[in-house]
């Protein structure tokens, strides 16, 4: 169906029990979609299978990243000296964030193992960014655990925010080279406090999610910057697709020191690209049901205009249960009308 840009009327309504992961594949949670032109989905997760491919209906269709998903746990030693368990074959030390190109090819940032790896849509390697081990503590130089990645459907140059040891923004040509970075540590424009989520927009701008400033900021794709709006704790951005101009951002929710106040968070944003809200949806607060979100980590949008949300609901809410355990991480709103 061809989807128009979204409206004040857009309603979109939750799709309960959408994905139908089967038994013996563990998400531990969702952390990251993506949507390719098939309006298939991909899911990387950090779970004993860190990429599943999901038709639009959520039926498994495709699966890869390793060789051993059944072989258990271990224990391993990440470059900053601390020590973790992942799914024993993982190629993935840490999955973060991943984006499907213009050319169905995807991308695929790893956090701790400061990489970011470009793929096919069956994980045959193509291009790697980054060498794995951390530079310096916000010197400015990639990467020290970058967040997300964005293509630029026009030019092929990649931009990748490396936020959570950097505050930085890198701009690659499509052959990989480095071309310019842009940011510092503040809260003045063009200033980061953890940019966290990163897209390009439909006039080539490119759009970050400046998480803990509140807002996301707007850019050339040189890092002029251009402007920006608030967004409470903006940690995931994507662009509607063909006629749809929609600009998707997605809120985590309040500190500890909030909890329980509603409609603080726990939302998916719909904005026009000046920065004028569109519409939301969301519960007041957070839950499984499934018209809430735990912790919204990242959001893409198919071709039918329907929003598929990922969430750390293990690293942030399932963690800390007792006994811990793995929650709903995977959620699917569908577009209504509008």
């Amino acid at each position: 169906m061809a989807v128009g840009p979204a409206t004040g009327d857009t309603v979109y309504e939750p799709v309960p029990y959408w994905a139908r992961i089967p038994h013996g594949i563990w998400l531990r949670e969702a952390t990251s979609v993506a949507v390719d032109s098939d309006d298939r989905v991909y899911v990387f997760n950090r779970g004993n299978m860190p990429v599943l491919v999901l038709d639009r209906d959520g039926d498994l269709v495709d699966m890869w990243g390793n060789d051993t998903p059944f072989d258990g746990t271990e224990r391993v030693e990440d470059p900053y000296g601390n020590t973790l368990h992942r799914w024993r074959g993982c190629r993935f030390l840490r999955p973060h964030a991943v984006t499907v190109d213009h050319e169905d090819n995807l991308w695929l940032v790893d956090d701790i193992g400061n990489r970011v790896t470009k793929t096919d849509r069956k994980g045959r390697t193509l291009l790697t960014l980054g060498t794995g081990r951390p530079t310096g503590f916000h010197s400015g130089d990639p990467f020290n655990r970058p967040t997300d990645v964005a293509v630029s459907p026009a030019t092929g140059d990649v931009f990748v925010s490396d936020g959570y040891g950097n505050s930085r923004v890198h701009r690659y040509d499509a052959s990989g080279a480095l071309r310019t970075s842009w940011g510092a540590p503040g809260t003045d424009p063009g200033e980061f406090s953890l940019p966290h989520g990163v897209a390009v927009l439909g006039d080539g701008g490119v759009i970050v999610c400046d998480r803990e400033n509140h807002r996301v900021q707007v850019f050339s794709r040189d890092g002029e910057f251009r402007t920006s709006w608030h967004a409470h704790r903006a940690v995931a951005v994507c662009v509607g697709r063909g006629a749809d101009t929609g600009v998707y951002v997605a809120e985590q929710g309040p500190p500890p020191v909030q909890h329980g106040v509603p409609n603080v968070g726990h939302k998916i944003q719909i904005y026009d690209p000046s920065g004028r809200r569109i519409t939301r949806f969301g519960a007041a607060l957070p839950g499984e049901a499934p018209d809430r979100f735990n912790w919204l980590h990242s959001i893409a949008v198919d071709s039918e205009g329907s929003v598929y949300a990922a969430e750390v609901s293990y690293v942030e809410v399932g963690s800390k249960l007792t006994p811990p355990r793995e929650m709903v991480s995977l959620r699917k709103w569908r577009r209504v009308r509008g």
